[in-house]
């Protein structure tokens, strides 16, 4: 090899370093200064690689030569391949980086759990409270000795103990009193939706806390705990910084504009005073209906927290007594004969909730012959249960039951409950009536619902105005009939919305009639007229909007005479016949959350309006219909949980039933409409822990 050749390469390695390409040099005008130092360490060094000239040249050199004189002339393809991300060489096994990997990933999993866990006793330390403060409060002298009055000359508690605590509190105690009665769905969202600033609110309930009533029966048997049912009313109630009362309503003054209450001291003696209202919501809720059977007194209920508390503890108790040795076979198959009166959703949903935990969770710590006497039965009064689905749905809950053997005992119904046993009526396929018993050990009463004792003394005292024996009547603006316009309303199970459009519309006739000065049975209307009257048909009654939809086949189906025109009788008959295809909004949670919402946007415009109505000197007349649209129920749908399995609902035809999968969803559907995030969290968490450890 020449001296050249060496300088050659020596040049070119000084050339790479200095980042320039070799090929490049002549159009370079000028060198990084580390170039020039390194060239010039280069030409000293030139003299010890003439003395390489003379070694022998053997066969591994020669190779080694080659190699190294390929790398410093083509740099270009080595840089092309460094730069072609393509992966480098592992050094290590496949095996080891996976390992690495893996625990990378576990440890960076488990530091952000133990952050989380820190932050989270970092946040709990902060809640304990070593030290309280006290100091002065300002109380009312009215709140600690109210005066007495009304027809009874009970006190009147026209101040509440807080109401001076603050100069916010002492400016809301002279905004108009809205008095809720009842803390059920409608007051809920009622109290979710309402301005803050417009209202002194107050709450009357003997219950302080709001229960979540349509997973009352997974409690029963320990998928959810109680507690994550509830939600206290106070906590609701301080979004509008109102007040609570946990008393019971007796009675209501309308003409005193008082609502009679009641409560028992500390002494077992009832104390009865006067609340003060503005606005009066009543919404109490309903009773279970007895039908006028007998021995309802061993029967059980599912309205309240107690009741599922109660069912629970006796199903454990008969399961229990029949795991004993000294329990015969008779009695044994008693005790875990288990009956539900009623084919309603609550009767279906708790009967898959029974047959879940006597199936899945029993069988594993009780014996195996249990699982074989244990039975279920259902007696429904309809040819089908769930009567208000889709009968496609019925029919699916029914052969998924059948499956389940759970047995349905249809075109029945119960005559009397005897303690060990329960007497019924069964219609036969030839339409005999014949008389059956069925030994029990357990009964659930679960047949519809009636009115309180409340409403019921609400509609003796408001006489003809009321004539629905199941429910307060309101109109369509849920003013409660019978009482002053805007100042008593009525939501929820204890109510039903009067579709009386004929008397309505005919009222609102006669009257235009009279003020042109015409005499209303005289009166003829063209089809323009006619379409002004169902216009204002489907403002006053918006759930008659889907029967008018034809205006023009309406109009010459009652226009008897061909005339043209629609006489009043013939105007009279189209509309009545309208109200017969109205049917009564369903006692659910989801039409009262609705009455709710609509009740507490209402109230809001009216805050809103009522300064103009002042100024104006507008205190009389149809002010609600005035400012705010008549109340309009949208259905969403039914669930129904029938034991791994459920079924929606949708109205209209639509339908749809699944197994695990639809199950999740009726869950979902629920979580969504819960409350609040607390029970959000309880609820999520007690799923998690019955698909860990079963039912408790």
């Amino acid at each position: 090899m020449s001296a050249g050749r060496t300088a050659t390469i020596k040049i070119s390695t000084v050339f790479r370093i200095a980042g320039v390409s070799p090929r490049s040099q002549s159009t370079t005008s000028a060198f990084p200064r580390t170039a020039f130092r390194v060239a010039s360490q280069a030409k000293h060094t030139q003299s010890r690689h003439f003395g390489n000239l003379f070694r022998p040249i053997t066969r591994n050199r020669f190779q080694s030569l080659k190699h190294k004189s390929a790398q410093f002339l083509h740099p270009a393809s080595r840089n092309a391949r460094a730069l072609s991300g393509q992966p480098l060489p592992q050094r290590r096994s496949f095996i080891l980086n996976f390992a690495y990997r893996t625990a990378a990933i576990v440890g960076t999993g488990v530091g952000f759990v133990a952050v989380l866990f820190a932050a989270f006793f970092v946040y709990d330390a902060t809640t304990y409270k070593e030290s309280v403060n006290f100091g002065d409060c300002n109380v009312s002298m009215l709140a600690l000795n109210p005066p007495r009055g009304g027809p009874k000359n009970l006190p009147i508690i026209e101040a509440m103990l807080d109401d001076d605590e603050s100069e916010i509190a002492k400016e809301r105690k002279h905004k108009p009193r809205l008095v809720i009665l009842g803390g059920g769905w409608g007051s809920v969202a009622l109290l979710k939706q309402l301005n803050p600033d417009d209202y002194h609110v107050t709450v009357i309930s003997p219950k302080n806390y709001f229960l979540f009533t349509p997973m009352l029966p997974s409690a029963t048997v320990g998928t959810l705990e109680f507690r994550s049912l509830v939600e206290p009313i106070r906590r609701i109630l301080s979004r509008v910084n109102g007040h609570f009362l946990r008393a019971t309503a007796e009675d209501v003054e309308f003409s005193h504009k008082l609502v009679e209450v009641s409560q028992v001291d500390a002494h077992g003696k009832e104390v009865r005073f006067y609340v003060p209202y503005d606005k009066l919501v009543i919404g109490v809720g309903s009773v279970s209906n007895p039908h006028g059977v007998k021995g309802l007194e061993n029967c059980h209920f599912l309205k309240d927290v107690n009741d599922a508390r109660r069912v629970r503890n006796q199903v454990m108790r008969n399961v229990e007594l029949a795991c004993l040795p000294t329990t015969p076979d008779d009695e044994r198959k008693r005790l875990l004969s288990f009956v539900v009166s009623g084919g309603g959703p609550t009767g279906v949903e708790f009967a898959a909730e029974l047959f879940d935990l006597l199936n899945e969770d029993l069988t594993r710590s009780f014996p195996r012959l249990l699982r074989n006497e244990i039975s279920v039965h259902i007696i429904q009064s309809r040819s089908h249960i769930l009567n208000t689905y889709d009968e496609a749905l019925s029919k699916y809950a029914e052969a998924r039951f059948a499956r389940d053997q759970i047995e349905v005992l249809t075109n029945s119904r119960v005559k009397e409950v005897k303690p060990d046993r329960i007497i019924f009526t069964q219609n036969t396929e030839d339409g005999s009536l014949v008389t059956k018993e069925l030994p029990m050990g357990f009964c659930l009463w679960s047949t519809g619902v009636s009115q309180a004792e409340l409403c019921q003394r609400i509609a003796a005292k408001l006489g003809p105005a009321q004539t629905n024996r199941h429910a307060l009547e309101t109109d369509t603006h849920l003013r409660l009939n019978g009482t002053p316009l805007g100042d008593v309303y009525a939501i929820g199970d204890c109510a039903t919305v009067q579709n009386n459009s004929a008397d309505n519309i005919i009222s609102f006739l006669r009257g235009l009639a009279f003020k042109h000065g015409k005499d209303p049975e005289t009166l003829e209307l063209t089809f323009s007229e006619w379409r002004n009257v169902a216009s204002e048909v489907k403002r006053k009654f918006p759930q008659a909007v889907s029967h008018l939809k034809r205006l023009d086949k309406l109009f010459e189906q009652f226009d008897k005479d061909q005339s043209g025109t629609l006489n009043f009788g013939e105007l009279r008959e189209l509309l009545k016949q309208i109200d017969s295809k109205l049917t009564s909004l369903p006692a659910t949670a989801q039409r009262a959350n609705q009455q709710g919402i609509y009740l507490a946007h209402k109230f809001n415009k009216l805050a809103h309006c009522a300064p103009g109505l002042s100024r104006n000197e507008v205190r009389d007349g149809d002010v609600d219909d005035a400012c705010y649209k008549a109340f309009e129920y949208r259905h969403l749908g039914s669930l129904a949980y029938i034991g791994n399995s459920a079924i929606f609902d949708l109205g209209s035809g639509w339908g749809f039933t699944g197994g695990v999968w639809a199950v999740y969803a009726w869950r979902s559907a629920y979580f969504a409409q819960s409350v609040g995030f607390r029970t959000k969290f309880l609820m999520m968490m007690d799923w998690f822990k019955r698909g860990l450890f079963g039912r408790g």
